[in-house]
């Protein structure tokens, strides 16, 4: 039977999405304002029936077999039971559950029983049995890990066999709706999103409609895969199926169209919340003040939290850290620092992004003062530092030319077991290109590349300026060709210093020496 199943299967669901994709409306008339209230919703006009029986009846020894082994089953014989346990099959299992399909304790001992008998493996049939009769009773732990053992295998996709044998025992087991949902919901928490996406479509194609739930939990999955463009479109999905969204599913919408630079469509689902029946909460407001900061709208993102207080809502650390990052990036660092007291004097309490935002703009204007301040005030608060903050508090010294308090942090980092990254090497060799230490920074640059870092345009750039400064032009044309060797193009300052480099040492005519790849760039 399960053969059957397999040949049979991938031809009827790829007919099935045909079908549905047939008798389906797919574009909505409005999409300006992010398939807001003139959307037409999408609907299966004539939905697949699910099928009332379709697995073969026990008949002769089989029969027989069934009948004993269940009169043993509900008298807890498990004695004679092991007596006939090697004539166990997937088929006779299948029956015995079908029998037991309204005790969902009997059921799953006799379940656990037989996929402990020697020689016996259970069939995808027997899972999806097993499934249907503990989802039913509402039992969705024990039936998410049954159906887990099925869904496991790395190798081959049995996803379409596990929804065509729930739809064909549907019936038999007088199962629920809540079956399908729960599956899509468990390929959504196990990442196999592609999976999770089929599911939706085979129920829409049958009529059943997932939970806001478990929509919900699909989309969070999304997000931690950073796959926030099928994020926005299965919210247009889920409108056009007619399934409601909550003011979860348009927080992480919102999150997802500006993660996507369409700000414009977060602002619309945003601004739509309320006749969508949602208000929005901190999360919401959150989300629009990150998108506002990050594309430079500042004004509009403080005039956001301003507004806050009027919904009753009162702005948090996420809040203040957005707004803080944003003034930053601006290079209105006054201003930033205004908020930083605001929100100490609301009872929030700086955390360790707050003083690392705060930390790397000072340190971009040169003021070594503050940063050395704020790195003191975060020890002193008990604020964790990490592997940023010791960049940030390195570029800062190795920019200022402070290249031996640079190394100081560098040696505390280590000791605290952060590693240095390929952030902490740029810093560093920088610094020491700055203060003339070239040997050092080429020691430095070893050590990176050693430890399995790529080194940057950016790095080779401080490399090359630095010895062409300090007349070692041999090595800065070698460090060039090793530059171009990494698929990495020079620009046009890395030129000038190695041209200036040659006038001076009255070598200019040794630039016909570069490689050539090179004296096309020259």
């Amino acid at each position: 039977m399960n053969s059957m199943i397999k040949i049979g299967l991938p031809l009827k669901l790829k007919w099935v999405s045909v079908l549905f994709s047939k008798i389906t409306t797919t574009t909505p008339t409005h999409m300006g304002d992010a398939w807001g209230p003139k959307l037409r919703r999408r609907r299966v006009l004539f939905p697949l029936p699910l099928p009332k029986c379709s697995i073969p009846e026990a008949k002769g020894p089989d029969m027989d077999f069934i009948n004993v082994a269940y009169s043993n089953l509900i008298h807890a014989h498990w004695d004679f039971l092991s007596q006939i346990a090697s004539t166990l099959t997937p088929f006779r299992v299948s029956h015995v559950l079908l029998k037991t399909h309204r005790d969902h304790v009997l059921a799953r001992q006799f379940f656990n029983w037989a996929g402990q008998q020697s020689g016996f493996i259970h069939s995808i049939e027997t899972h999806c049995l097993m499934f249907h009769i503990l989802t039913r009773a509402n039992k969705f732990k024990a039936a998410e890990a049954i159906m887990r053992r099925v869904i496991a295998p790395k190798v081959g996709n049995p996803g379409p066999e596990i929804f065509q044998t729930l739809v064909n025992t549907y019936r038999l087991c007088d199962s629920t709706p809540r079956v399908f949902d729960v599956l899509f919901m468990i390929y959504a928490h196990s990442n196999k999103l592609r999976n999770a996406r089929d599911v939706f479509c085979w129920m829409k194609s049958y009529g059943i409609l997932p939970t806001t739930e478990t929509c919900n939990a699909y989309c969070s999955s999304l997000l931690k895969r950073n796959r926030h463009d099928i994020v926005c479109h299965f919210y247009g999905e889920m409108l056009l199926s007619g399934i409601s969204p909550n003011v979860y599913t348009l927080n992480m919408v919102i999150h997802a169209f500006c993660k996507t630079g369409k700000l414009q469509k977060a602002g619309d689902v945003f601004w739509r919340m309320e006749e969508l029946g949602c208000s929005p909460n901190v999360v919401s407001m959150n989300a629009m003040i990150d998108g506002y900061c990050k594309i430079g709208l500042v004004t509009a993102a403080l005039k956001l939290m301003r507004e806050m207080s009027v919904k009753g809502l009162v702005p948090d650390i996420i809040t203040y850290n957005a707004l803080i990052h944003g003034l930053c990036k601006e290079e209105k660092v006054h201003d930033a620092n205004k908020l930083f007291y605001e929100m100490q004097r609301m009872g929030l309490s700086p955390n360790t992004v707050t003083y690392n935002i705060l930390i790397n703009a000072y340190g971009d204007q040169n003021d070594i003062e503050m940063t050395l301040r704020l790195h003191e005030e975060m020890i002193q608060k008990g604020v964790q530092l990490n592997v940023v903050t010791y960049n940030a508090l390195i570029r800062s010294l190795c920019k200022g030319g402070k290249t031996r308090k640079a190394n100081y942090f560098l040696k505390e980092m280590t000791a605290k077991k952060f590693e240095a990254n390929a952030s902490t090497f740029y810093a560093l060799i920088d610094g020491h290109c700055r203060r003339k230490n070239i040997e050092q920074a080429f020691q430095l640059y070893k050590i990176m590349v050693k430890k399995g870092f790529t080194p940057h345009a950016i790095i080779f750039k401080a490399l090359i300026t630095g010895l062409c400064e300090d007349g070692d032009l041999q090595v800065g044309i070698k460090t060039l060709e090793e530059m171009v060797s990494r698929a990495l193009v020079p620009d046009a300052e890395i030129f000038y210093a190695l041209i200036q480099g040659l006038w001076k040492s009255g070598k200019i005519k040794d630039t016909i020496k570069f490689p050539v790849e090179l004296q096309t760039e020259v």
